[in-house]
């Protein structure tokens, strides 16, 4: 039997997500308990990797089977395509298996031609309705399927507004949608030089195609980077017979969530336009009412959606997401889905739906992006500094949170001014899919226009940005880049802040204060710690750093980097004297100054860190980067060490290396200048000493990790100095410590030989950044410059160093857990390099067996509920 490709919404069924998408599984499940759902077919993910296979182009076999379904679609509705006396007209709509808010394109009234239109205006005694709904076609297949700027529409439509001296679309009569659809068609005709498709079912397989390409528009890619979703899914399409919202008074269509998708509360929630088409909520092109007023309006559809409402979210366990539409009186539902959220909605639902014993803590914890919690971390305004500024307006708090940030109008300004590394503000009249890059790059959002359902909402609140929406007190001027508000300008440049708890908007900066954990973030976050086997530790150079871990629930440190130490005030001179000197006697001298430096940065971490282990790794990159550039800099220094100009000159010209990150660098400066070696191990050494005095319950057990091993002699050489040199001050001092040497495995030849490394380590930390530079052969800080062409011609999906690469940098790691556990089969594992913090890649480290992951200190949190969601998904034996 040959592979079917399309599917009724009455064959499927929500556990065939994979194929049918997760639009269409979840229309065939609404059918099936029995709610009310205009007739349609899937066109699978499958069809869509199958276009892909066959160089973007549908094949005959899927193309015979879509009319085959369009024939069963006809029969189900009892209407004909095409036809002027009885005609059908049908939404396309994508549906990837995963969520995509706003990243994929729909088409609504598909069928339309200038006699069909002629038939409905007829069949519906509604010419207005007919022509309305017709212009609306053209509008959403220019753009969608041709790629013509919709804001050229637009620009028509309050032409035709204002010569008639109207403010809203439905002040227009039919009259002036005949008009209009003549000036959308010319617009089409003269863009395009070709007519507008008149064939229905031209307009069908064009628009199918569309959507299958649109999987791979810009950004789609970009929001599946972002999310972690892999190009291979593919998005199916939904066909759906129509239904209509912009018929009449007694018509409307609504967005609307079973519970506040900001704050969490259990109150259901959304907006709603009568006399309107779906996209015009979510557009924001007009205002629209809350959802509670409906019942005055509509009382039966109200009272119809809110047992449907209760229905679906008991089904799916889970806060619904809902388009509905409203045609005479009677309800359609159009989607659900489980509903965006902020994140403390998110950590709010999940406890309350515990509580309500809807969910297990198991599922609960399985409910909230990890990544998502990053938005409660983060600055709120300084509660003083907020009471002495005044807003220069206030709107719908569409996203909350506290932003500050200089004004931009555009997407690709949004982009431009923070790689200069400035923060921004988006001020736009209204956003759309194709701003996506900007406001992820945003502090916050700002619009003129829609609601709290528009796609600057729903988006801003999947990203946990700030967003203040439908301020139609400012006047903006997109050509000369400023805005107006109540008289007063705002220039692009200019500081504004955001409130989007509240809708204010402030124009100024205003201070920000730290997040604090507390409520559901806790108790959420104590079922994550019960659930999770990998321990979550931190990276921290300093005690203020360690402290903040800490708060959020760190373990340990897996990384305190030495050199980050170095570079503050005086100590840098004595790191440079170090440097030039010429004997071991001058170099021991110079290390003597540091000495008592570091000695005391190591009390105020293990202080920090009350006893929790912390790691500590030795001296690391290469000499150079401690020494000046610029001519003046390096004058500065000769006078300042009392040497000659062209000397030092020949002291940095000699270090300068071809290629650094493989130079003399980590265990090869120890190897060259062990005198580095007993240096930190006596600063180690003594900084535990005197906090386990302070406080014996402690026991502090310092753990000294050599970085950059390549082989077990090198690690056996600079492990020699360190035990020698530890020894001698333990047995001084008549103390019993103990203290461990482990190694990072950074380089690949060290995971080959892990078993070797091992006779010597005591414990391996995945050094994962160097690890994938040397695998790949890629430089982290240059590889920025090519991959970029690497995800456009889907050579990769993901960047290697955000998240581990499983295929190769993970068989390296493989390796070598399986070579450290045969050597010492309870070898503490741990990874530290920046993808510790990675949702996917702390699952992968969580197969691997590791130990811990060690991360920064704002993304403990994400860890250790990622930590905890890999030991629901795969429970370690």
């Amino acid at each position: 039997m040959s592979k079917k490709y399309v599917y009724l919404f009455s064959e499927g069924n929500e556990n065939m997500r994979e194929l049918l998408g997760g639009k269409g599984a979840n229309l065939a499940e609404m059918m099936n308990l029995g709610m009310p759902v205009p007739y349609g077919f899937t066109v699978t993910t499958e069809a869509c990797n199958q276009y892909y296979a066959d160089n973007e182009t549908i094949n005959e076999g899927i193309r015979k089977e879509i009319f085959e379904y369009l024939m069963k679609l006809e029969e189900l509705a009892g209407k004909q395509f095409g036809d002027p006396k009885n005609p059908l007209l049908v939404s396309v709509r994508s549906g990837a298996r995963a969520s995509m808010p706003g990243m994929m394109d729909t088409i609504l009234n598909l069928g339309m031609n200038d006699e069909v239109v002629e038939g409905v205006a007829k069949l519906m005694d509604n010419p207005r309705f007919a022509y309305d709904s017709y212009r609306r076609f053209i509008q959403m297949f220019a753009d969608v399927v041709m790629g013509l700027n919709k804001a050229k529409f637009e620009e028509i439509i309050d032409e035709m507004k204002e010569t008639k001296g109207v403010e809203q679309d439905t002040e227009l009569d039919a009259e002036d949608m005949k008009v209009m659809v003549k000036r959308f068609k010319k617009f089409y005709q003269e863009s395009l030089d070709e007519e507008f498709p008149s064939d229905p079912k031209e307009q069908l397989y064009r628009a199918i195609e569309a959507v299958f390409r649109s999987w791979n528009n810009q950004r789609a890619i970009f929001y599946r980077k972002m999310n972690d979703i892999p190009g291979d899914w593919g998005t199916a399409v939904n066909v759906q017979m129509m239904v209509f919202g912009n018929m009449g008074d007694d018509c409307g269509t609504g967005v609307a969530f079973t519970r506040n998708p900001s704050t969490g509360e259990n109150k259901l929630y959304g907006e709603f336009l009568m006399n309107a088409q779906g996209e015009d909520v979510v557009a924001g092109i007009r205002t629209p009412q809350t959802i509670d007023q409906l019942k005055v309006i509509a009382p039966a559809a109200y009272d119809k959606f809110v047992e449907i409402c209760s229905t679906l979210e008991k089904h799916y366990k889970n806060m619904q997401d809902m388009e509905f539409t409203i045609e005479k009186g009677n309800l359609f539902m159009l989607q659900t889905r489980n509903g965006k959220r902020t994140a403390a909605a998110a950590l709010k639902i999940a406890c309350d739906m515990v509580d309500e014993g809807m969910i297990t803590k198991d599922e609960a914890l399985m409910m909230v992006e990890p990544k998502q919690l990053d938005a409660l971390l983060h600055p709120q305004f300084d509660a003083e500094a907020l009471k002495k500024a005044k807003p220069i307006a206030s709107a719908l708090p569409a996203s909350p949170g506290a932003a500050c940030g200089q004004i931009v109008f555009s997407a690709e300004e949004a982009i431009a001014e923070t790689a200069l590394g400035h923060k921004v503000i988006l001020v736009r009249l209204e956003t759309s899919p194709e701003d996506i890059e900007g406001m992820h790059v945003s502090e916050g959002i700002l619009t003129v226009r829609g609601g709290m359902t528009s796609h600057a909402a729903v988006v801003a609140r999947g990203m946990g940005a700030c967003c203040v929406s439908g301020c139609g007190d400012i006047a903006i001027n997109e050509e000369e880049k400023y805005f107006e508000v109540k008289g007063n300008r705002y220039n692009k440049g200019d500081y504004i802040s955001l409130d989007g708890s509240t809708g204010n908007v402030y124009g100024e900066k205003i201070k920000t204060v730290p997040a604090e954990i507390s409520g559901d973030f806790e108790r959420f976050m104590n079922w994550a710690d019960e659930r999770r086997t990998l321990k979550v530790r931190t990276n921290a150079d300093t005690p203020r750093d360690a402290q903040q871990a800490v708060k959020f629930g760190a373990e340990g440190i897996g990384l305190v980097r030495t050199e980050h130490m170095f570079f503050e005030g005086d100590r840098i001179k004595a790191v440079r004297e170090m440097i030039v000197s010429k004997t071991e006697g001058q170099r021991r001298k110079a290390l003597s100054k540091l000495l008592p430096m570091q000695r005391g940065d190591f009390e105020g971490i293990y202080e920090a860190m009350q006893g929790m282990p912390v790691t500590i790794r030795y001296l690391d990159p290469p000499l150079h980067e401690f020494l000046p550039t610029s001519s003046y800099d390096i004058a500065q220094l000769a006078k300042d060490m009392k040497i000659d100009l062209d000397e030092l000159k020949n002291v940095i010209s000699g270090l300068h290396e071809f290629n650094p990150m493989m130079g003399h660098r980590g265990c090869r400066l120890a190897i060259s200048y062990p005198e580095i070696a007993e240096m930190q191990t006596t600063a180690v050494i003594e900084a535990a000493i005197n906090v386990n005095k302070k406080h014996p319950d402690w026991n502090i057990e310092p753990e000294i990790m050599i970085p950059l091993v390549g082989d077990k002699a090198e690690l056996k050489y600079v492990k020699d100095v360190v035990v020698r040199t530890a020894d001698e001050i333990l047995a001084r001092e008549n103390i019993d410590m103990k203290y461990h040497v482990g190694t990072m495995i950074e380089i690949p030849r060290a995971a080959l030989l892990a078993d070797e490394i091992a006779e010597e380590a005591e414990f391996f930390s995945f050094g994962t950044n160097d690890l994938t530079q040397m695998t790949f052969g890629f430089s982290r800080d240059d590889a920025g410059g090519f991959l970029n062409d690497y995800y456009e011609k889907k050579i990769f999906e993901q960047d290697p160093f955000a998240r581990v690469d499983q295929k190769g940098v993970g068989k390296l790691i493989e390796l070598a857990v399986a070579g450290g556990r045969k050597t010492r089969p309870n070898i503490k594992l741990g990874i530290c390099g920046e993808h510790g913090g990675d949702p996917s890649s702390i699952d992968f480290c969580h197969r691997m067996g590791l130990t811990y992951v060690s991360c920064s200190p704002f993304r403990v949190p994400i860890a250790r509920l990622a930590a905890a969601q890999a030991a629901i998904k795969n429970p370690r034996k």
